[in-house]
């Protein structure tokens, strides 16, 4: 037998998957044969393919050593190398390729697929583009697109992506499952019960599609539905996390808006219902449920600031502004500013701003609140616009810096409220301290504000309602805010201090990590467990992103990257203090059932 046909032979056995027997007439032609690159590569395929994956680095090692510029052998190794997260290694090995092919579909597909495994899912998306513009029939190109996008938070787009997969398959059940997810993600109930109902039916034991169809009936209330999903999900899979949690979740739900509690309060049951409403989006029955509230008790303290945080979040900020304004002033117009428990760092920012008062004739020692009127021009720089718009879509991950955020007369006004209200009541034991919208952080002109940000820059915004905002403010020489990840879409960070505040030019400002906290973190894990989350980042080779302090500058980033105050060396002075406004928008993308 020559050896052109032992390799027939072989590669015979390989395609009819007779994997054992394919190996050893390889090996056979290669110890026989003059030393080849396609040989080592097809080894090292049958290798991949019975998941041996050293043997098989060792072989794509060897073809490449004989051709080193062997298209489908780098493109295996990248996918050798991202199989073991070595994500780097693996991308620089699909790139060798597309330098020389920049067409080469499985190099970009392959490409896409780490970057989306990294979490840089704005690059993974702009690569999938490329490969649905070269291969249009690739489905799963096209439900992976839909992936990154949706991880993006785009789940618009990425519907689009996963219809466009389900007309070239309409029987792909992570398109059904991924597709109904997205849909629930935009409070598209009905459609997103339709689309798992069909993913059901492609597959009736697929626990996620029952999780995923129990999520989406609690959205449209129709509980009773909602609780037999989430039944049949754990007769599915005994025990699941996610299926528990939400079966007690529609529990309770039932509970809550079926027959009163003995002894409770009509207010207390019209405020829980809001609580749900509020947590489903639905806005105008939880705005109805707290004016039952405060039709009861006018000065509810929880309903007030309840009330004001949805109307800023249904987009209705100057109003909930106002509200968050009254709540201050009725709650705290008669407390003293401060008490002798307090801490060193805020007793001495209290005393300092009593003198800075003083010296601008104002001798009360009360809660007050500056006007914080809203300026007749714009309050944020139009002139950011399109340069802001064109960074945020090429940026992975997705954070963009921008200087002169505010006008002058804007900056100046909002300088103004700041020092001069005595709103600064939370401290922190990093040695800085926060005011909170219901404690005094709300004026028109932060409505202004906030409201201009969406206008300004739409692509970075987009629709998202203002979830929460607060102030911070520092010791010039304390630590600030430890690592964290914030529950919202996109954060909004800008620092108003003067320019010649801080005394280092290269820190004072913000570390953002370009890794996301994952999805199924909860809240006081990836907001406040450090240890966890540092431990996590050194894992993934998490890079930092440091943004030094500037006046007037703002940071703008997704909200699930971790991030923390960088090292504080500024100048003595009221005046001088680091003084940051956080607005987050939008609410955190879940992704999957």
């Amino acid at each position: 037998m020559t050896l052109q046909t032992m390799l027939h032979q072989a590669q015979a056995l390989h395609r009819d998957g007779r994997l054992a027997d394919a190996e050893k007439l390889y090996r056979r032609v290669a110890k026989e044969a003059p030393p080849n690159a396609q040989l080592q590569y097809r080894l090292a395929l049958l290798q991949f393919q019975q998941r041996r994956q050293d043997d098989a680095l060792a072989s794509v090692a060897a073809a490449l050593a004989i051709d080193p510029g062997a298209s489908e052998a780098l493109v295996l190794k990248g996918v050798l190398l991202g199989a073991k997260g070595r994500h780097d290694e693996a991308l620089a090995s699909f790139e060798l390729v597309l330098a020389r092919i920049p067409t080469h579909a499985d190099a970009l597909y392959n490409k896409a697929l780490v970057l989306l495994q990294q979490g840089r899912c704005q690059r993974a998306a702009t690569a999938f583009d490329q490969v649905v513009a070269l291969a249009p029939g690739a489905v799963d190109a096209w439900v992976n697109r839909g992936v990154a996008l949706q991880q993006s938070a785009r789940p618009a787009e990425a519907v689009a992506s996963y219809d466009r997969a389900l007309a070239l398959a309409p029987g792909h059940l992570q398109a059904r499952l991924n597709r109904g997810t997205a849909l629930h993600m935009q409070g598209l109930f009905a459609q997103a019960v339709d689309s798992f109902d069909k993913a059901i039916a492609l597959s009736p034991r697929q626990a996620s599609a029952w999780i995923g169809r129990g999520s989406a009936l609690m959205g449209q209330q129709r509980f009773e539905e909602a609780l037999e999903s989430f039944d049949t999900a754990l007769e599915i899979a005994p025990g699941g996390t996610v299926a528990t949690e939400r079966r007690a979740a529609v529990l309770a739900t039932i509970k809550l808006f079926g027959a009163a509690e003995p002894g409770k309060s009509q207010a207390d049951i019209w405020q829980e219902r809001a609580a749900y409403f509020q947590i489903a989006q639905n806005f105008p029955e939880a705005l109805a449920a707290l004016d039952k509230v405060l039709a009861l008790d006018k000065d509810n303290s929880p309903a007030l600031t309840r009330k004001a945080a949805i109307l800023c979040e249904a987009r209705r900020v100057e109003e909930g502004m106002a509200l968050y304004r009254h709540h201050a002033e009725h709650t705290l117009g008669d407390k003293p500013v401060g008490e002798e428990s307090d801490p060193p760092h805020k007793q001495r920012h209290d005393a300092e701003q009593r003198a800075w008062l003083a010296a601008h004739g104002i001798n009360d020692d009360g809660f007050r609140l500056e006007p914080g009127a809203r300026v007749a021009g714009p309050a944020v720089n139009p002139a950011n616009a399109r340069d802001v718009a064109i960074r945020w879509r090429q940026s992975d991950p997705p954070l963009v810096v921008i200087d002169d955020l505010l006008t002058e007369e804007a900056l100046e006004g909002l300088r103004r409220f700041c020092r001069g209200s005595t709103m600064w009541r939370r401290p922190y034991k990093n040695g800085y301290l926060g005011a909170m919208p219901e404690t005094g952080f709300a004026c028109p002109l932060l409505a202004q504000i906030a409201d201009e940000l969406r206008e300004v820059f739409p692509t970075v915004i987009g629709d998202h309602g203002l979830r929460r905002t607060w102030g911070f403010k520092y010791d010039s020489s304390l630590t600030g805010i430890p690592m964290h990840a914030d529950q919202a879409a996109v954060n909004v960070n800008f620092w108003i201090a003067p320019k010649d505040a801080s005394l280092d030019p290269g820190t004072g400002g913000l570390v953002v990590w370009d890794v996301k906290a994952p999805l199924d973190w909860n809240f006081t894990r990836y907001n406040t467990d450090e240890a966890a989350i540092r431990a996590f980042l050194a894992e993934k080779g998490a890079k930092p992103i440091v943004v030094p302090h500037r006046a007037n500058r703002a940071v703008i980033f997704d909200s699930d990257l971790f991030h923390e105050t960088d090292k504080i060396v500024f100048r003595e002075g009221y005046e001088n203090r680091r003084t940051n406004v956080t607005m987050l928008y939008g609410r955190r993308a879940f992704f999957g059932g």
